[in-house]
């Protein structure tokens, strides 16, 4: 069972958290936050697949391949990017894990660093060493992980925590997880920060292909706005508190893993700037899995669509019509399409590619769900993907209009 208070959010055990305001926000509001280990941890990244990748993307891609094994703590900044900032931003990701290896007294190989916020924009290093100096002293609050996930927030208006517990070999296993997303998000990856704990101990390359494979499933099936950032970074660390060697046979965790990342991926998509509905897109009769996700993809990124949706407007059209220029091999006349939670008060209005008689305020009913729910089967064969994303409002073009002004 997934859990997501985040009042009550702890990390896996063997992980703590701090956070504090540096005055990188101009708002004053918390922006560094800490999770440092009791010792050294195995680590597995994914990392945005933009071309443009800010500093502590490329300084953590690096450090991965050469230390792994030996993490001991990942610092986080809100308020700034540091992306397109040249060789002077990785000097600074390279001295924001100096100085927070120095206030824990570790090794800078053992810190990876993340950075979220406005781009082209150096790091005010002078305010951001007086706050890693109070996230790492030992008076920080130990029991830090609420404040830490309000502190890498940038324009969403909540936190976004999840974690679960899962029985591996007899024995419990914790896997909790924080990020933050609300705009710029797309795969691969969506666009975010994520950080996830657990207390299982494993190989860097067994973590990574979990990773891989959990995020395929989640963090890459989120769309809000079909921008895809530079700064997007999903962490796996594992504490091996619990005891317990995963193997690569352990399904369980995998699918805990999962769970936990959709959990949070349904959380960003939720949030998205302005939404005012979360949007479970499910293709279904695909050929295979890959074909169903880039139809399910293709219809996330419509403004037609997602405008359609903030408006009740059932016009199922716009949803057909984006499935149709997804790439993908679809037969025009073997798409259904229906609207409504499935097993629950579907209103089914397309059938062999034509339009049914439907009632039409029933179908826009369903639009005004929350979640809403859009099922499209391809009639081609047994695959299906979920996608998720939200409805597109006035306010979204509001935040995105001043965004830096």
């Amino acid at each position: 069972m997934i859990s997501a208070n985040i009042d009550t959010f702890t990390l896996a055990p063997g992980f703590r958290a701090s956070a504090t305001a540096c005055g990188l926000k101009p708002s004053g509001n918390l922006d560094l936050a800490l999770i440092a280990a009791e010792g050294p941890c195995s680590a597995a990244g994914v990392f945005t697949t933009n071309r443009v990748k800010a500093a502590p993307v490329l300084y953590d891609q690096a450090l991965l391949a050469r230390n792994a094994a030996g993490i001991r703590a990942v610092i986080t900044n809100a308020g700034c990017a540091n992306a397109c900032t040249g060789p002077r931003g990785m000097d600074d990701a390279r001295r924001t894990a100096e100085l927070t290896a120095y206030g824990l007294r570790c090794h800078p190989d053992d810190v990876l660093v993340l950075s979220t916020g406005v781009i082209g924009r150096h790091l005010d290093m002078d305010k951001l060493a007086q706050g890693i100096a109070t996230v790492t002293s030992s008076a920080a609050p130990q029991h830090g992980a609420p404040v830490a996930a309000r502190a890498i927030m940038t324009t969403d208006t909540r936190p976004k925590v999840a974690r679960t517990v899962v029985e591996i070999g007899g024995r419990p296993v914790t896997i909790a997880g924080m990020c933050k997303g609300a705009g710029m998000i797309h795969p691969n990856m969506a666009t975010m920060l994520a950080i996830v704990t657990t207390d299982a101990a494993a190989e860097p390359a067994l973590l990574q292909q979990a990773l891989r494979q959990a995020a395929s499933r989640s963090f890459n099936c989120v769309s809000v706005d079909g921008d895809m950032s530079t700064n997007d970074t999903l962490l796996l660390l594992a504490s091996g508190s619990s005891g317990v060697k995963l193997t690569a046979a352990d399904g369980a965790f995998v699918a805990a893993l999962t769970d936990v990342c959709i959990d949070l991926s349904r959380q960003i998509a939720r949030d998205g700037e302005g939404a005012t509905r979360l949007i479970e897109i499910r293709v279904s009769g695909a050929a295979d899995e890959a074909q169903a996700h880039m139809v399910g993809d293709s219809i996330a990124r419509s403004p037609l669509f997602k405008c359609a949706v903030h408006g009740g407007d059932p016009n199922w059209g716009r949803v057909l019509c984006a499935a149709g220029y997804s790439g993908a091999a679809i037969d025009a006349d073997r798409l259904s399409l229906s609207f409504g939670q499935p097993g629950r008060a579907q209103v089914q209005v397309v059938a062999s590619g034509l339009p049914l008689d439907y009632a039409e305020h029933a179908a826009a009913a369903r639009l005004r769900d929350d979640p809403v729910y859009v099922n499209l089967d391809l009639g081609l064969g047994a695959a299906e993907a979920t996608v998720w994303t939200c409805d597109f409002s006035r306010e979204y073009v509001e935040i995105n209009a001043h965004y830096t002004t």
